[in-house]
């Protein structure tokens, strides 16, 4: 090799380590929010094809390696230096919303990872020392192109290891368990509000005994069980676990973990269709705490979804809403931008009137679930009241933000269909100028499209202005609004939120600005 393509050699090289390092932190990073999931990430990576065009350059450029004419050598090794630059910059750190948790796991991987690259590498080394010198290019080149692939493949081959971690662990959170007959599980699952009802039931219940509650969105099988083996202590009485779901079995496989004597179903709807497959799928999943509940325990259910009151569970239960047939029901809900006041009505014809700062009837219902859920464990309703009044909006779930001329209702963790609805309806009863700021919903398989379209024809009648984040995303929101012969002055379509959020600061109005965040699509969207 002339001494011009050794120096040649040289670049490509350092450059591929680089660009590598960069690609492999920005895939481990879209593995970790696909759940670790083979199927998951592998249709990930299918649907996000376009985001890889410059991989697809280097793959095309790696054969650089099979060419023994010189010049045209140069040339096209010289390209694959370019190309590489152009994959470190697009993959250069940029801001996230989650950012990757350097979790056990992730080092673990990181470290395989880092052995297979380092294979990689060492076997382009042995080339150079060989009659096949150009072939290095092709080793580093395909190792740059599929680096992807190359965390798919480490996890694979640390996939016995994790496995005998999570065993470990769940066995150990098990026994801790085991060892507390008397502790009182209360599983909470539903497509929607199960984040929610557990911090209010949370806020009412630890003023009058322990309780555990598993952190922020812990709803997995080793969130669980970091809660159980870091926070549960001999004094707890109660624990309040959130159980989340995006596949067939998932509720079982928790309710084997921890045995739920009680239960709350907060909702059945669309969320997560695309993993699921089929709504009948989600109503099985949810239903597998109903099934998993001893005979005397308690199964709360929101009877306001109309999904679980066409398919009630095959056991007794207690009912929660707004109507005079649930067992425990609010009523006179009267909202304001101050929040909300209400009366909780109970199985024995009692009245009781709370207030929140809480907005919307949706926020309502889940109180009352939660109140609901609080007196059957014997806590008196006229205990109740002063907790409810302490119960802060959960971060990003209609948490009502003021900003001087400006109050943000954030409602960004939400992506469902039923709890935009509910969201919209709240906004529509503020006074002010209402503006609806939404990248839409995600998550929803066949159904994505018809879900986003009804969102935009419900916005068009609830709102003053609409502002739409990505236009290929949001097309079928956009086609909703149009429908409605919504006002195409007051519809606005951004490619990036901060634009949005510029453009709304510095319009003039003589009303009071409220403006709802409705949805923030994860970093892998």
């Amino acid at each position: 090799m002339a001494p011009y393509l050794q120096i040649l050699f040289g670049m490509v090289s350092l450059m591929a380590c680089y660009s590598v390092f960069k690609a492999l932190i920005f895939n481990m990073h879209m593995f970790q929010l696909n759940g670790y999931r083979f199927s998951t990430h592998m249709g990930w990576l299918k649907k996000n094809a376009g985001r890889y065009a410059v991989e697809y350059i280097i793959f095309a450029l790696s054969f650089t390696g099979l060419i023994s004419y010189e010049p045209l050598f140069a040339f096209a090794a010289s390209a694959l230096f370019i190309s590489l630059i152009a994959q470190a910059v697009e993959n250069r750190n940029r801001p996230q919303k989650k950012p990757l948790v350097y979790t056990p796991r992730v080092k673990r991987m990181f470290v395989t990872t880092g052995i297979i690259i380092a294979l990689l590498y060492g076997f382009s080394c042995y080339l150079l020392s060989t009659e096949m010198k150009n072939l290095a290019f092709l080793v580093i080149g395909l190792t740059a192109s599929l680096s992807p692939l190359i965390i798919v493949l480490s996890n694979a081959v640390n996939k016995p290891v994790e496995l005998s971690v999570n065993r470990y662990y769940l066995n150990d959170a098990k026994r801790m368990l085991k060892m507390m007959p008397e502790l009182e599980t209360i599983g909470i699952t539903g497509s929607y509000g199960k984040t929610s009802v557990k911090f209010y039931l949370y806020t009412i219940l630890r003023a009058w005994t322990d309780t555990l509650v598993t952190p922020s969105s812990f709803n997995t099988p080793m969130g669980i069980t970091i809660t159980v083996r870091k926070s549960l202590k001999a004094v707890h009485k109660i624990f309040l676990c959130e159980m989340g779901a995006k596949w067939v079995g998932d509720i079982k496989e928790l309710c084997d973990i921890v045995h739920p004597k009680h239960g709350i179903i907060t909702a059945l709807g669309e969320q997560h269709l695309e993993s699921f497959g089929s709504k009948e799928n989600i109503i099985k999943t949810k239903y597998e705490l109903a099934d998993a509940l001893p005979a005397d325990g308690r199964l709360y259910v929101n009877f306001d979804n109309e999904v679980i009151r066409k398919n009630l569970p095959s056991r007794p239960y207690i009912s929660y809403g707004t109507t005079p047939d649930c067992d425990y029901y609010a009523s006179d809900i009267k909202i304001s931008s101050s929040g909300t006041a209400f009366k909780i009505n109970t199985p024995e014809g009692e009245s009781y009137d709370f207030d929140t700062k809480l907005l919307g009837n949706h926020n309502v219902v889940n109180i009352t679930g939660a109140v609901a859920a609080a007196n059957g464990f014997g806590m008196p309703m006229s205990e109740m009241r002063r907790y409810v009044r302490r119960i802060e909006a959960v971060p990003h779930r209609m948490q009502i933000v003021p900003r001087g001329p400006v109050t943000i209702i954030d409602d960004a963790f939400n992506s469902n269909p039923a709890g935009c609805r509910a969201a919209l309806s709240a906004l529509s009863q503020m006074e002010g100028m209402r503006i609806l700021v939404t990248p839409g919903m995600v998550e929803l398989g066949k159904e994505e499209y018809r879900l986003n379209r009804e969102f935009g024809e419900f916005a068009a009648e609830c709102c003053d202005k609409i502002v739409l984040i990505g236009e290929k995303q949001t097309l079928a929101i956009k086609e909703g609004i149009e429908s409605k012969l919504f006002d195409k002055e007051n519809l606005f379509v951004f490619e990036k939120f901060t634009d949005a959020m510029e453009m709304l600061y510095n319009m003039k109005t003589d009303k009071k600005k409220i403006i709802l965040l409705e949805n923030d699509l994860p970093d892998n969207y």
